[in-house]
């Protein structure tokens, strides 16, 4: 279900929004029965939680520098949604929005565009963090909240913001684990909800209560496992923010994000990772891989999974380790040298910085 909102103001979408909400709250609830003025009390704090989110959420439009490399796979004007996390007007988004942005673009409730600057983002987790440079008006910060309260079919919100309107949908926790993205990205905890939001890109995912519980990634086709076809959306939950928001606010990025880079995008084909696309300057390039190849062992250790692979590279304390891949091309097997980098070293930045 979606409901389109002017900008300015969701009171329309709580009212549209809060039964589905209500009755799973109120499902379990032993005080009043349905219709007596002892459940409109129950209720009213949700109203008011829910208007707060809703509130918090703005659209982004972001314009990358010339020149950039993640314009390749990403366009170089995007857009996406953020929301407000801190009292001082910072926002949450999803990072790649942010990649090599030259101009940031914040689009509030109240119809203003204000212009933002990067504070950070954090390779590691895919989280990215915004500025506005003109305060922000009557906006208050949304709280967080972990996904252990979650069960699975729990209804969800997602709010996405555009120049145009809020659109609002609701969708369900289909799973929460781990995830291994096809760019060179894992995370341990991931949230995977249907029917899937088309906006996703850096969408607020709410609970009932108005907390923000993820920030949208991808569309995917296999919400409910690989075995299943079942298109949905990946969030990355927000407890992933909590540990290392102060050392993203103070440096721009995290410790972790410091790890070889390779640039390849691979994916899982019949037991084994296979490259899909090579960064055209990157590391990989350079040592002479190709789309097709299939990569069979990472410094004499056996991967088949995305996950193995991630992980088995990431061990090394330096991002400018060398690394031996061990890899199938055609009908031949190679051991291929490559001298990794760091990839936050590689992102163009800012005329002017």
């Amino acid at each position: 279900m979606k409901t389109r909102e002017s900008p300015r103001r969701l009171w329309a979408l709580v009212a549209s929004t809060l039964w589905l909400f209500a009755v799973s709250a109120l499902s379990t609830a032993h005080a009043a029965t349905p219709g007596t003025p002892r459940q409109a009390e129950a209720v009213s704090p949700q109203v008011q939680a829910l208007q707060r989110a809703g509130d918090a959420v703005v659209a982004l439009r972001v314009t990358a520098t010339e020149g950039a490399t993640s314009a390749d796979s990403l366009g170089m004007r995007r857009s996406g949604s953020g929301v407000v996390i801190g009292p001082d007007g910072l926002i949450l988004t999803i990072g790649y929005l942010l990649l090599e942005a030259e101009t940031i673009e914040v689009i509030t409730q109240d119809d203003r565009t204000l212009p933002a600057r990067q504070v950070a983002y954090d390779l590691a987790t895919g989280f990215g963090l915004l500025r506005p440079l003109v305060p922000l008006r009557g906006v208050e910060p949304v709280p967080m909240a972990g996904v252990a309260g979650l069960t699975l079919g729990e209804p969800l919100l997602v709010a996405t913001g555009s120049s145009s309107g809020t659109e609002v949908g609701f969708t369900r926790l289909i799973a929460a684990r781990p995830f291994s993205g096809y760019w060179e990205y894992h995370i341990e905890s991931a949230l995977f909800t249907s029917p899937p939001v088309a906006n996703h890109s850096g969408a607020p995912l709410f609970n009932r209560n108005g907390e923000l519980v993820g920030v949208g990634s991808l569309f995917v086709l296999e919400a409910a496992g690989a075995d299943r076809t079942l298109p949905g959306n990946m969030f990355v939950p927000v407890e992933l923010l909590r540990p290392v928001l102060a050392e993203m606010q103070s440096t721009g990025s995290t410790r972790a994000s410091i790890r070889p880079w390779l640039g390849l995008s691979s994916s899982e084909r019949n037991g084994h990772v296979q490259i899909v696309r090579v960064d055209r300057q990157g590391p990989a390039l350079a040592a002479g891989l190709q789309p097709g190849d299939v990569v069979l062992e990472v410094d004499g250790i056996e991967v088949a999974t995305l996950e193995a692979f991630y992980k088995q590279l990431w061990k090394r304390p330096a991002p400018d380790a060398e690394v031996e891949l061990t890899v199938q091309q055609g009908s031949e097997t190679r051991k291929i040298r490559i001298q990794a980098v760091d990839r936050m070293q590689t992102l163009r930045k800012p005329s002017g910085i």
